[in-house]
């Protein structure tokens, strides 16, 4: 072998490793590849200052050089960690400040328990707007606290102080109930008969896991239920009648939930083994690898929807690749040592951690709501207890609602103080108001 074909073996072998270096956290046991990284720069600085190196020929071998720097680049991944998942790490403490601000409501009818919790939303609105607008009025609500309250000529004054940081997860009062549907693949064929078929099912049920670990949530699996008759076009839902309540406020009615979680996998291609940049060796060499390394896309586009009005919350597409082994083997459930294990596992995985993280951060200061579901007297039943984190003496407010041509209409009639709680369900008594009408099965309850 000789001198010009040396230059040229280790010139593509020198763009080739070197450039794959610098983006990559190598293992401090990798010694061998310090060693080779010094050879190359060495000899590209010799060829610069045309000066002789040393034949490399003497050093190893051209063709096995090639083979083994072009293995090496996929392996030495497991040794690295992306600088992005590194930043993630790092975790920078907010800086928090307090707000102190005023709400005040009018009592009507002596309802003084409505007139509170109305002044207590005025606070949390004043808040929000001393906090610049940058904090919305659902995250100051479980960071908020009562710290002196007063009547004066019928007006209910409330005092409260808030604590305010950048990405704050409130501490919710209660659990919120949601169900999670199956996420369909959007292009059919993407995930081959030999792989796991536990990703449709799998996915959503490991994030309402998550969710229901974090203590914010109680969950429901119906991941058996596709809400998308096209998953192409998610997340629109095609109604042929366009007049009755939409299978999202079907199936939170059905299950007494306020959310609903639904999605699509909308990419799951491995690269094709048929087209390969390049020519020569090395692109037949990569061709070949492609059997046994491939690169394989990752998206799941991921929504929450309103159980009462069917309205989308929540939207968001998270992405990644794979390269290796992309493939998961049949009976490997989502969520199992066994799949994580797996570089698409590992990468799925690491989306139902973002996303259950995301979800959580935006719901868990969502007012909480539940429905009444018997009136006798003046004791009126609602589908909330104890697992909801109700407790003797919450008051909660109750609005009248009225369906009307597939639009949730409601109006805010009182307020139901909480005397009795058993596990699935509350017993409360409701705060009259003289001009409003009387409750009733079906009527919405909300913390606030």
């Amino acid at each position: 072998m000789n001198e010009k074909s040396d230059s040229k073996c280790l010139s593509l072998a020198t763009v080739s490793i070197l450039g794959q270096l610098p983006s990559l956290s190598i293992c401090s046991s990798s010694a061998l590849w310090k060693q080779l990284r010094r050879l190359l720069c060495a000899y590209c600085h010799a060829l610069k200052t045309n000066k002789n190196p040393v034949p490399v020929a003497e050093l190893i071998p051209c063709t096995f050089l090639k083979i083994f720097l072009f293995s090496s680049l996929f392996f030495i991944q497991g040794c690295a960690k992306p600088t992005a998942e590194i930043s993630k790490d790092v975790e920078v403490a907010a800086v928090n400040h307090t707000i102190t601000v005023q709400g005040q409501a009018s009592i009507k009818n002596g309802a003084k328990l409505l007139a509170r919790k109305q002044a207590f939303r005025d606070a949390i609105r004043n808040a929000s707007i001393e906090a610049a607008g940058k904090i919305s009025s659902e995250t100051l609500l479980g960071s908020t606290k009562v710290v002196d309250e007063w009547i004066s000529d019928d007006i209910y004054h409330l005092q409260v102080l808030t604590v305010v940081s950048e990405g704050q997860i409130c501490n919710s009062p209660y659990r919120k109930r949601i169900v999670a549907t199956g996420f369909p693949i959007a292009t059919s064929g993407q995930v081959s008969a030999n792989e796991t078929q536990d990703l449709y099912s799998g996915i959503p049920r490991e994030i309402m896991n998550i969710l229901m670990e974090s203590g914010d949530f109680i969950g429901r699996n119906e991941t058996h239920t596709v809400i998308y008759s096209r998953p192409d076009m998610a997340p629109e839902i095609l109604d042929p009648t366009g007049y009755q309540d939409s299978v999202v406020i079907q199936l939170a009615q059905q299950y007494g939930a306020q959310f609903v979680l639904s999605g699509v996998i909308r990419d799951l291609e491995v690269e094709s083994t048929e087209y390969v940049r390049g020519a020569g060796f090395l692109a037949q060499m990569k061709s070949m690898m492609r059997d046994f390394i491939a690169r394989r896309g990752v998206a799941i586009d991921i929504y929450v929807h309103d159980g009462l009005s069917g309205a989308l919350l929540f939207q968001h597409r998270y992405t990644d690749t794979v390269i290796g082994d992309v493939w998961v083997p049949v009976g490997y459930s989502v969520g199992s040592e066994r799949f994580k294990a797996t570089p698409t596992g590992h990468k799925i995985s690491k989306i139902i951690q973002l996303a259950s993280k995301d979800i959580r951060q935006l719901f868990a200061c969502y007012p909480f709501s539940a429905k009444v579901i018997k009136v006798e007297n003046k004791k009126v039943y609602i589908n909330a207890g104890a697992q909801d984190k109700l407790k003797q003496g919450d008051s909660l407010v109750v609005y009248a609602t009225h369906s009307n041509m597939g639009m949730q209409e409601k109006r805010l009639i009182g307020v139901v103080n909480i005397r009795d709680v058993q596990a699935n369900f509350s017993v409360g008594e409701m705060e009259i108001i003289s001009d409003a009408r009387k409750i009733k099965a079906g009527d919405l309850i909300k913390s606030w």
